[in-house]
């Protein structure tokens, strides 16, 4: 079973951005990580010194199983140690993180029957994002995170790299 990558086109989203950057109180973002639930979007309450997300997005995409998509939130601040920039934000985030596959196999007269079982995993973890032109300002964002998982095969623990854009 091979995985594809899934492209997201960057398209120009301005829906919900407001004249003055410093004025805007709502934010749409596109781009890969935990802030976009893998590749995805995210809809965002910004502050000046933080960010409030819900998110959607697929994780993985398979031709024989299909996608892997949830969603997620997050909140990002920008304030937490004193720095004097609303560049680098601290976050923490719950987001799906893949999908579980495992077997059983049952034991009939006939003979052995086999199943298969898929289950959502779900992480929850910190982040590190880096605003190129601030937090409340629309810009490109690059990051990573770190999260924990209910995964019951798969690891317990995992990450994502990020990259995307707010506008």
């Amino acid at each position: 079973m091979k995985k594809l990558a899934l492209l997201l086109p960057l398209l120009s989203l301005n829906c919900f951005a407001e004249e003055n950057d410093q004025d805007k109180n709502y934010s749409v973002g596109l781009g890969m990580g935990a802030m976009y639930s893998g590749i995805g979007a995210n809809l965002s309450f910004v502050s000046e010194n933080d960010l409030k997300y819900i998110s959607a997005g697929c994780t993985e995409y398979s031709s024989i199983t299909g996608a892997s998509c949830g969603f997620g939130a997050g909140w990002i601040k920008t304030d937490l140690f004193g720095a004097n920039s609303n560049k680098h934000g601290i976050g923490i985030y719950a987001t799906l993180v893949g999908k579980e596959k495992y077997a059983s196999y049952t034991s009939t007269t006939d003979g052995t029957e086999y199943y298969t079982h898929e289950s959502n995993i779900y992480g929850a973890g910190v982040s590190y994002t880096y605003f190129m032109n601030g937090i409340n300002k629309s810009g490109t964002t690059f990051g990573v995170s770190i999260h924990a998982t209910n995964a019951d095969f798969e690891n317990s623990y995992g990450g994502f790299f990020q990259v995307g854009y707010q506008f």
